[in-house]
């Protein structure tokens, strides 16, 4: 019965243990993972402070549009108001010995009023489109931004994994060149072998440390760039998933073309900019008619502070509605310069649109021919590899043997380390490029 108690105590703790250190494995377990990069671009989207700003863009925009449309609306006022006079004004009674006051020496007043604008040339229509189309194109901004976030997290993780790779090589290159070095001593030691061969193998170790340490800073400085886009500390540790494989690109340049064309924000932004300089023409021209408000106003008189009439107050209360046109015929050409202004700030809006299109026919093609370079460089250099490999496991064979010369054999290293170098450097060229090709057709693609 005991044994049984203690072992039910003990499986209690267990669980108990169990369920409390849950939480801190999982903690250690996601810590060790490597970050992907569809985690990196969401971590770099959320940190980035150019996508802040324009959020914020979008919400000042946003204020700028409801503040044109209560334009239309009426607007209230209201002013109190108190008048000491040096005495009170009093006038003699006709027919009778006394006097009236008519004017009070302390005199209170509250005016409350409004205005409602009935016409204004078109102005408020055009001033709220204008705010309208400047919401449309900030938040078309902040859609781009989160593009260009995307490419900048993109080229950062694959620059880290580039780098890797190569770290890798020159890694691989010093313990092989290591090991040569060994062989040679031994053969310098035994008489197989003059001194040269023994001070060429030095010579090259030292140059493959030195590319080592290359290397090395090579990659710490690309973590730290990624570190930057994604917001972290320069010397928080980076670890990336490895993506080896790749995806050929299959469409042609017509297809890119016409995606960027369809698809591109740019485009759309200039679109919007010509559109807006088209009402700020017509908002130019609201001077060439009359303006028309409607007012009212309600007064209370008092000579005490509640307004509430008083001796010399005829008419304590009274309200008047207006309606008044105002029009200025003539401004000895200020409207017309201002029109005239307006039409050259189109001219430069529809230029630019021009330029916009230009340049991203431009960037597509760039783009595409950089990504088709570096697959072709990735086929090539793929049949290679195992051919250099293999002439270097040949040639360090026969120079143990010694049948091939110091010389063979490192011709036969710089061989393997140059194609090892360029297929590496090819796949993530390809990479990068593809995803500017992506960007280049206005297409967000999270590989």
């Amino acid at each position: 019965m005991m044994i049984s108690t203690y072992f039910r105590r003990c499986i209690f703790s267990v669980c108990f243990l169990t369920v409390w250190l849950f939480p801190f494995w999982s903690a250690a377990e996601n810590a060790k993972k490597p970050l992907s990069l569809e985690e990196a671009i969401q971590l770099a989207i959320r940190a980035n402070l150019a996508m802040k700003q324009s959020r914020e863009e979008v919400s000042a925009a946003q204020a700028n549009k409801n503040i044109s449309r209560s334009n239309f609306l009426p607007t209230l006022s209201a002013r109190y108001s108190y008048t000491h006079r040096d005495k009170e004004q009093t006038q003699e009674l006709t027919g009778t010995p006394f006097d009236v006051v008519v004017r009070p020496q302390d005199e209170y007043a509250f005016v409350t009023s409004f205005k409602q604008p009935i016409f204004s040339g078109f102005a408020l229509i055009n001033q709220y489109r204008i705010a309208s189309l400047g919401l449309d194109a900030a938040e078309i901004r902040a859609k781009l931004t989160r593009h260009d976030v995307i490419l900048d997290a993109k080229n950062a993780y694959y620059t880290v994994l580039k780098a890797q790779k190569l770290l890798e090589v020159a890694n691989q290159t010093v313990d092989q060149i290591t090991a040569r070095k060994e062989v040679s001593e031994n053969f310098y030691q035994v008489g197989m072998s003059p001194l040269n061969d023994l001070l060429q193998a030095q010579v090259e170790l030292a140059n493959a440390k030195q590319g080592l340490i290359v290397a090395q800073n090579n990659l710490e400085i690309a973590k730290a760039q990624l570190n930057l886009v994604l917001r972290r500390p320069v010397n928080q540790t980076v670890d990336v998933e490895d993506l080896v494989d790749y995806t050929p690109f299959e469409h042609d340049i017509d297809y890119c073309l016409s995606q960027a064309n369809q698809n591109r924000l740019e485009i759309y932004v200039a679109n919007l900019e010509v559109e807006i300089a088209g009402k700020e023409v017509d908002l130019a021209q609201k001077d060439y008619y009359p303006s028309i408000d409607l007012t009212g106003t309600i007064t209370q008189l008092g000579d005490d502070w509640e307004v509430h009439g008083g001796e010399g107050i005829s008419d304590s209360y009274s309200w008047n509605v207006q309606a008044t046109a105002t029009w200025d015929f003539w401004e000895w050409g200020r409207t017309t310069y201002g029109i005239k202004e307006k039409l050259s700030r189109l001219s430069q809006s529809k230029y630019r649109r021009s330029q916009v299109l230009d340049n991203i026919n431009l960037e597509v093609k760039e783009a595409y021919l950089r990504t088709k370079e570096s697959e072709k460089n990735i086929t090539t250099i793929e049949k290679a590899i195992e051919q250099a490999k293999e002439n270097y496991r040949i040639t360090d064979e026969r120079y143990k043997e010694q049948v091939a010369t110091s010389t063979d054999l490192l011709t036969a290293q710089v061989l393997l380390t140059q194609t090892m170098t360029n297929y590496f450097t090819a796949l993530y060229d390809f990479k990068i490029a593809k995803a500017t090709l992506f960007r280049a057709m206005g297409q967000e693609v999270m590989e």
